[in-house]
Formats: structure tokens, C-alpha cells, sequence
């Protein structure tokens, strides 16, 4: 629901942004790890250093050639390194800039030179929640959907996915609008559980893959409204706290944004998929079709040498943007939020 999601969101009055400038450069991209391989930790002194190394110079080289190649120049070179042709120019070129980084970077770390670190997993979450054609400013939404969809960074696929009803308690009769346009029926969320004890569940879900434990990991959202609105607001109308795991992000929109060099405007959903030659699957505003679309982009971001990093954050009720210079840290183990009670 993110056209649907965008509509509301300037209608929330329980969570405002911080005016502090959010520092949204693009960090450098990732050497994409072989399964079973873990990579080198390197810390913020470390990584601000290794930019004097010889090999990014190569690396700037090689994308100044690049800049000036032609859109069938570099559908020829990416189809004779057996890389996906499909996409926009910009995206192509990133592409091909990206595998070059990527192979330097692999060369340099054999040889004892810098590299970068990356999440084991990535979990996308993109809720659905209860909804009105024309929503009140006061109107609360409940989440009525909790999905989520596993992907590995080290071999690039979705690897588990989670999908749950809940049943909302302000408002459990479902709108018309709503049900349209989720595809959620009436009986469908009469005999789900209450949002805290799916919570339970999801919170057992990411400790038998032992994420935040044996591997480091970060939610990823299509936008910022799934944490700081829908689930913020669920967590008050459960009445228990927000959950430690959930407090900081990856909004996929900044850092597709970031990465392709496009504004805001060319970084919904729909024209995400389209500019990177990719169709929609599945049933639009279905929370785990939403999901599994979501982590289609995120893995031909990863493919094309991205490193999707936190960048937002909840404090105090406020959403903020996490700066592109802080330390990459993973989320931590997820344990079940106690009650506000």
C-alpha cells in the first residue's frame, strides 16, 4: 500500500521528523561475500584511510571510461561479462561501475588491502494496515498484516519468508476501501491473533534463524511509514513497547535514491521495479507480494554493488535519519517488547 501510504503520511500528527539535515551521500559499495565467507570488519578510522589506497584510483579511472560509453556500448560490455542488460542507462552504467569496484576491491583484499562489510541478511517488512478512502487526521491505523521476507546478501535470493493476519481491536470491522484494497477479507482477521501475540511469533521466527545472535541483520522498509507510523502506532493501541529490533532501519527509497542518483518523485514502488527492468509480481497491496517485490529491488541493488545501510532511525517517538558516516551496526537480538502497563 505505499501510493496509499504516502497519501497519510503527512497526516500524522503522533510522529514528526527532526530538522536536523540528514547527510545522505553514498557510501562506497560492497564486495558481496561468498556464502560461508564473512567479511572483514573494518572500522570508521580504517575505512576513512583506505581511500588513499592505490586501488581506488583504478577504480575512478575505469568509472571515468565508463561515463563516457553509450547505452548499446554498455549493453555490449555488460553482455560480455554475462551481467544483466536489462534497466535504464544510469542504472547500466552503475552496474558496470559496480562490478569493476567489486572486482578490484576482491583483488585488493586478497592481497591484503582494503574491502567493505555487509549485513548477513536483510528481513523487508511492508505491513498493511486498517484504512478509510478518506482517513480522518485522528484516524489510527492498526496493522492487519505482518509479513516479512528473508533475503541473504551472500547468495542473493530469498531464502524464508513469514506472513500473519492480525486482528485490529479499535476498529475491527474492516472499510470497504480497506478490504478492496488489500485483498484482506473480514474472516481473515476475525480469526487471526491480536498484534501482540503475533509479535510473539515473529520475535520466535527471527530467533530460530538466529538473527542479531550468530548473524548480523537489518529490517528494510519501502519508505519510512511501516516503522515510524503503522508500527509505532500499533505499539501504543497493543499498549506495549516499541520493540528494540525494529528501532532503526533500511528506507530502501533513500538509498535507491542515493545509489541510481534519482529524486525522490522516481522512487515509488512501481517505478522502482520499472527503471530497473523489473515487473511487478503478485497482487499490488498484498503485504507479502509488497515484500517480495521489495526484496527484488534490494537484490538487483545489491547485485549492482550497493550496500544498503541503516539510514533511519525512531528516538523518543521522532523519526531520524541515520547520517551515511555512522558505524554500520546490525540490529540487535530481537526479544519481545514488555508492556506499557
Amino acid at each position: 500500500m505505499d501510493e496509499h501510504k504516502e497519501n497519510i503520511h503527512g497526516k500524522d500528527v503522533n510522529v514528526k521528523m527532526s530538522n536536523a539535515k540528514e547527510d545522505e551521500k553514498v557510501k562506497p559499495c560492497s564486495r558481496i561475500c561468498p556464502a560461508g565467507e564473512t567479511a572483514p570488519h573494518v572500522s570508521p578510522s580504517q575505512s576513512n584511510s583506505d581511500f588513499s589506497h592505490p586501488v581506488y584510483k583504478e577504480i575512478a579511472v575505469a568509472n571515468g571510461h565508463i561515463n563516457r560509453m553509450s547505452k548499446d556500448e554498455l549493453r555490449i560490455k555488460l553482455a560480455e561479462l554475462k551481467l544483466d542488460t536489462r534497466g535504464v542507462k544510469d542504472v547500466m552504467k552503475k552496474r558496470l561501475k559496480s562490478h569493476y569496484k567489486k572486482q578490484k576491491l576482491m583483488q585488493s583484499a586478497a592481497e591484503g588491502g582494503p574491502t567493505d562489510t555487509y549485513y548477513d541478511y536483510i528481513c523487508v517488512v511492508d505491513f498493511e494496515a486498517t484504512c478509510e478512502e478518506d482517513n480522518p487526521s485522528d484516524f489510527l491505523h492498526e496493522i492487519i498484516e505482518f509479513p516479512m521476507v528473508l533475503i541473504s546478501t551472500h547468495t542473493l535470493e530469498i531464502v524464508d519468508t513469514f506472513q500473519e493476519y492480525v486482528k485490529p481491536e479499535l476498529n475491527p470491522q474492516l472499510s470497504d476501501f480497506c478490504v478492496k484494497l488489500t485483498g484482506i477479507t473480514q474472516k481473515m482477521v476475525d480469526e487471526a491473533d491480536p498484534f501482540p501475540a503475533v509479535l510473539q511469533r515473529v520475535v520466535a521466527w527471527l530467533q530460530e534463524r538466529e538473527l542479531g545472535t550468530k548473524y548480523k541483520y537489518a529490517i528494510l522498509t519501502d519508505g519510512a511509514w511501516d516503522m515510524s507510523k503503522f508500527l509505532n502506532i500499533q505499539c501504543r493501541v497493543s499498549r506495549i513497547r516499541y520493540p528494540q529490533f525494529a528501532k532503526k532501519w533500511i528506507n530502501i527509497r533513500k538509498s535507491y535514491g542515493n545509489f541510481y542518483k534519482v529524486p525522490r518523485t522516481q522512487t515509488k514502488l512501481s517505478t522502482m521495479l520499472e527503471k530497473l527492468g523489473l515487473k511487478y509480481e503478485g497482487r499490488p497491496h498484498s503485504g507479502l507480494d509488497d515484500s517480495r517485490n521489495i526484496a527484488r529491488i534490494a537484490l538487483r541493488m545489491l547485485q549492482d554493488g550497493c550496500q544498503l545501510r541503516v539510514n533511519e532511525r525512531m528516538h523518543a517517538g521522532q523519526l531520524l535519519s541515520v547520517p551515511s558516516s555512522a558505524p554500520v551496526e546490525g540490529a540487535p537480538p530481537p526479544h519481545n517488547p514488555r508492556s506499557r502497563d
